[in-house]
């Protein structure tokens, strides 16, 4: 079972180094799951020596006024041998064998965190003290109660104080020690009232009573010891202190120990109530208890820690990776970030993703129709023809391939359009370019660059298909209009009577199916060059330019493209320190699982 208080001991401290006092934010807090003890008392109430003869040492800071300003989170180990010493979390690897250097470095360090003033902190200090006079047994102090504020303190570190001891009682894991002084009405203990508030059936609260030989002579505690006059679901436990006199004169805590057993086996008030009296007393029933809460909650810390650890994780893929101090780790987060860009790109190309399927339907629908759109026919009419005849000699390119019309299609880039917006589509799935705003507007320019680059490529080597056309007619194909009398004309006539109305349409038919020919040949081969220009291009290079000239900036011009909102950086820190918590926290409760 002291596995179980070792293991709360080592995840308290492990919140406590990763930042996790408990406080309220908008991270998982495991402080607040764990089970813990916490002191709570007025100034007067002798807290500080209820705690001081748990341990068996003088070690806490004295004084006047406000002397506790932050939680003191004691851990207790109970050791083998004579040794007793102590150890602070925040100065690793140093151990104080004398306690009155304990008590100056506990008064130090709170000065370092609050200031020389009066003011307080909830930032736990955590001091381990092992010894074989003790019970494994963690206990937080906190400080004092009290109604008004002493000199150099401002008027709000009365309610500062209370809201800080509600904060830490108010967790239904927190057990309350109750401390209130038996020579004063229990009706006005600062302890007792806000226990009250937080836990009114009294099934967390332990009550402690202090002072009960400094009571009034002819009364007595009885009532309250024994829960009549307050009743708790726990028993009240009665201790008795060294005076002020034995603090000056340092009365030895073991002989006070011993004293404060004889003052309740010999006064005959209190004899019956003798075995469950004392600070020995006190120490064990807290430790047997701290233990039973613990087992019981196990499971259920399992079980938070499984489902936190999952949800952290979760958020910190989506926050993406930590940008690295190095040129050479910024170089390679932002290629990596591109890849996954341009693998994206890809998907929607090939069909993986929705989007790519829109240039087959512009090459399968809409160039056809727009061929037909340029009703090559009217260009044949009988008059053109005629006219044509009469101004040339010969049948001219322009006659028989109307190239203007597939010129004004091939500049409408309506495949260049569909690329464009598919960059869009990759741009915005491209989760980890969220990331990085600057990073992300760059990479969207540099791949609308390279499209333009490849589109006037692409039109170049398109428009060249066309002219392929225009600059050679196949001549097997007009044998069929032979020059003859018998088919329409006398030769030795004008070129005004030479043909008929008969035979020049047989011209215009004639070459309107040659124009249908070459239709139907560039409607197969424009497609495959603006793919071959542009689609597979697209595929295989959208970024080469970019990452060319990507090599030639320096770390701060990289680093401009990786300009993280610094909310988002400190967001991510802190969850990768909460994480490393719950994952010690996870091993650490299976360790201790395994053994039993």
């Amino acid at each position: 079972m002291e596995n179980l208080i070792s293991l709360v001991n080592k995840l308290q401290r492990a919140c406590t180094a990763l930042g996790d006092h408990g406080e309220e934010s908008a991270l998982p807090t495991l402080w607040d799951s764990l089970p813990s003890i916490a002191v709570v008392g007025g100034q007067s109430s002798g807290k500080s020596s209820v705690l001081e003869s748990v341990v068996g040492k003088d070690f806490l800071p004295r004084g006047s006024g406000i002397v506790t300003r932050r939680p003191l989170v004691l851990q207790l180990h109970r050791i083998d041998g004579d040794r007793e010493y102590a150890e602070f979390m925040h100065v690793p690897r140093k151990r104080f064998t004398d306690f009155a250097m304990v008590r100056k470095e506990i008064a130090d360090e709170t000065d370092r965190q609050t200031g020389h003033g009066k003011g307080i902190s909830s930032v736990p200090i955590h001091l381990s003290i092992f010894s074989p006079n003790v019970v494994n047994l963690t206990l937080i102090d906190l400080p004092g109660l009290t109604k008004v504020a002493v000199e150099g303190q401002p008027e709000s570190i009365v309610q500062e104080i209370e809201n800080m001891v509600r904060a830490f009682i108010e967790k239904p894991n927190c057990i309350i020690l109750a401390v209130s002084p038996a020579n004063q009405d229990l009706a006005t203990s600062d302890a007792i009232k806000i226990s009250r508030e937080v836990d009114p059936k009294g099934e967390r609260t332990f009550g402690v009573l202090t002072k009960i030989d400094l009571m009034d002579k002819g009364t007595d505690a009885v009532d309250i010891l024994e829960g009549r006059a307050y009743r708790l679901q726990f028993p009240w436990i009665g201790v008795v202190n060294r005076s002020q006199q034995d603090i000056n004169k340092s009365v030895d805590m073991i002989a006070a120990r011993r004293r404060e057993r004889d003052y309740f086996a010999n006064t005959p008030e209190y004899k019956h109530l003798a075995h469950r009296m004392g600070s020995e007393h006190l120490a064990k029933s807290l430790s047997k208890h701290l233990e039973s809460v613990i087992k019981s909650r196990i499971p259920g810390l399992q079980s938070l820690i499984t489902k936190t650890v999952a949800e952290l994780e979760t958020e910190l893929t989506r926050l993406g990776k930590p940008i690295a101090n190095d040129a050479g780790g910024k170089l390679y987060t932002i290629m990596e970030i591109c890849r996954m860009f341009d693998g994206i790109y890809k998907e929607h190309l090939d069909g993986v993703r929705p989007g790519g399927e829109k240039i087959y339907h512009v090459f399968d629908n809409q160039f056809p129709v727009a061929i037909k759109r340029l009703q090559f026919d009217k260009q044949l009419s009988m008059e053109n023809v005629r006219k044509l005849i009469t101004e040339a000699d010969g049948y001219q390119p322009h006659l028989i391939a109307p190239e203007q019309g597939y010129r004004r299609l091939i500049e409408s880039c309506l495949v260049h359009g569909i690329l464009k917006e598919l960059v869009h589509k990759a741009i915005n799935e491209t989760h980890e370019l969220k990331q990085f705003p600057t990073l992300r507007v760059e990479v969207g320019n540099a791949a609308f660059e390279s499209l333009e680059r490849m589109r006037d490529e692409s039109k170049k080597n398109t428009l060249k298909l066309v002219d392929m056309e225009t600059s050679y007619l196949t001549v097997d194909f007009f044998r069929k209009l032979p020059q003859d009398v018998e088919k329409g004309g006398n030769p030795s006539h004008s070129i005004f009577d030479r043909y008929n109305d008969s035979y020049l349409r047989r011209i215009g038919t004639t070459v309107l199916a040659y124009v249908n020919m070459v239709s139907s040949t560039l409607r197969n081969s424009i497609p495959k060059s603006i793919v071959y220009c542009q689609v597979r291009e697209a595929k295989r290079s959208l970024l080469d330019h970019f990452f060319t000239e990507l090599g030639a900036r320096e770390i701060r011009q990289l680093s401009k493209l990786l300009d993280e909102d610094p909310a988002v950086m400190e967001r991510r820190t802190n969850l990768a320190k909460r994480l490393e918590l719950y994952r010690s926290a996870q091993a650490e409760i299976d360790a201790v699982a395994w053994s039993k």
